[in-house]
């Protein structure tokens, strides 16, 4: 059974930086996506970042040269470093694992954590 926990979610004040986090377990295949996606109340869903099992990154335009995503294949984490955060990154936060980044991509993944919330407010 796949189990995605986040963690490290909060509120910080506008230029601020956070590092979410998120612990995978029971997850076998050589091949996936991981990666976050984000909803805002009264916003769809909206992919942030991916990662895939070689290590290739994909980043929404909206968070391109603020946001990190990582992974520890030893830990078995994937991490978001999100950096000069705004309030239009408010939002809960998700972990999501697929083998279709599409599924991902639109808030629709194979897996997903229960979230984690962001608030971005002065």
């Amino acid at each position: 059974q796949v189990q995605l926990v986040e963690s490290g979610g909060g509120s910080v004040q506008p230029g601020g930086s956070l590092r979410l986090s998120c612990a995978a377990s029971g997850y076998t295949g050589a091949f996936y996506y991981m990666g976050w996606f984000r909803q805002a109340p009264g916003k769809e869903r909206e992919g942030v970042a991916t990662i895939s099992s070689s290590s290739r990154t994909t980043y929404a335009d909206s968070v391109k040269g603020r946001f990190t995503i990582s992974q520890d294949n030893a830990k078995n984490t994937l991490y978001l470093q999100m950096n000069s955060l705004t309030p239009e990154d408010t939002a809960m936060y998700y972990c999501a694992l697929d083998w279709d980044s599409r599924r991902l991509w639109r808030g629709d993944p194979k897996y997903r954590g229960q979230g984690t919330q962001v608030t971005v407010s002065s």
